[in-house]
């Protein structure tokens, strides 16, 4: 074939001149440079393409950014899990006979699930709003499936704290424990589907382990808390929860962060890596101390605080790694350029059924 034939790719059948530099088409809109046109060693020459710059229309976002703040988010992310577990641990105090753990736990759990609400609602703006989302139940919601855990969970948490404070009522206390417990771990958890439900890079490609590593924060938190408060002879178990959790924690974070692909980038840039730094340094102390601290108040308050510190800043680091990959368009634009190279160079597999193509991912949060 002698024409010409004009692409989107380029010219095709045409033979470049010899001082012609060319590139290697590796995307749409991907420019290669070739070995050709970068600078040699020693030469110092310059390149002739420059570096690629991933911008937008108008400099508007390419997806719809989170209008969550912090510290009211975070800080509801990290009170949810905190309540949560501490619930389950007072039921379990409870039955083992551990009154003062049990107190200590039921009170984390009740305040814990108050101050998580307060935290909702001030950044809804008005009360009436989460009211107005316990209006209907729409379990393929996760806001929607939340909002109805945690206004479950605060009433019996609130009553099983009063009942043990007060001596009054205990067999609705006991009760009320029970309940709390049950509620606990997906309260604990559900933030993970809330927040990964979203086309937020950072955390909708950390949607497979982030509920594992909420689960493992939210234990680390409410041992810790079970540290600093419960009598000496009463820490066993949660000394042993602490450097459990502390452990798995630090484990499904990196498992996670491996498979998240260029989104990873997001925890090593500003903010996100303060915090993310801070979280393995407070999460390392925080466990070597628990197996530790036998018989040291001093050091199970230092392991115990170190632990609620540690899982308080995963939870924020976690919270501005997406806002920021939610800021950059290069975190939206190359996986979605690579995933077009891969299916354009696929090799024809013939007409697939419906269930074969990837969902995609929600447009923005809810």
């Amino acid at each position: 074939m002698n024409e010409t034939d004009v692409t989107k790719d380029g010219q095709r059948h045409v033979r470049p001149g010899r001082e012609a530099t060319t590139g290697v088409h590796t995307g749409p809109g991907v420019e290669h440079v070739p070995s050709a046109a970068r600078p040699a060693r020693g030469r110092g020459e310059q390149a002739m393409v420059p570096a690629a710059e991933f911008g937008s229309y108008y400099g508007k976002p390419i997806i719809n950014q989170p209008v969550w703040e912090s510290p009211d988010i975070p800080g509801y992310l990290f009170l949810g899990g905190l309540a949560g577990s501490s619930a389950v641990i007072a039921a379990g105090a409870q039955v083992t006979g551990r009154r003062g753990l049990a107190r200590v736990a039921k009170v984390g759990a009740a305040a814990s699930a108050a101050l998580s609400t307060v935290a909702l609602v001030h950044d809804l703006g008005r009360r009436g709003r989460f009211l107005n989302m316990l209006r209907t139940f729409k379990p393929t919601s996760p806001m929607s499936v939340g909002s109805w855990i945690l206004a479950s969970f605060g009433p019996a948490a609130a009553v099983a704290a009063g009942s043990d404070l007060t001596g009054v009522a205990p067999g609705i206390g006991a009760a009320a424990t029970v309940g709390a417990a049950v509620l606990g771990p997906p309260l604990a958890t559900y933030t993970a589907a809330l927040i990964s439900d979203t086309a937020v890079p950072a955390w909708h490609d950390a949607h497979r382990d982030m509920p594992f590593v909420f689960a493992a924060s939210a234990v680390t938190s409410a041992a810790g808390l079970g540290m600093l408060g419960a009598p000496v002879e009463e820490r066993g178990p949660v000394r042993l929860l602490g450097a459990l959790g502390g452990a798995a924690e630090l484990a499904t974070e990196r498992l996670m962060e491996a498979r998240m692909g260029l989104a990873r980038e997001a925890f090593d840039e500003g903010r996100a890596a303060r915090y993310h730094k801070g979280a393995q340094a407070l999460l390392v102390a925080g466990t070597l101390s628990s197996l530790t601290a036998r018989r040291s108040r001093f050091l199970g308050a230092v392991a115990g605080a170190s632990l609620l510190a540690g899982s308080a800043l995963t939870r924020f680091a976690i919270f501005e790694a997406g806002l920021a990959s939610a800021k950059d368009p290069r975190y939206t634009v190359v996986p979605q350029r690579a995933r077009l190279e891969a299916r354009r160079t696929r090799p024809s597999e013939g007409p697939r059924s419906n269930g074969d193509h990837p969902a995609a991912p929600p447009t923005g949060t809810e």
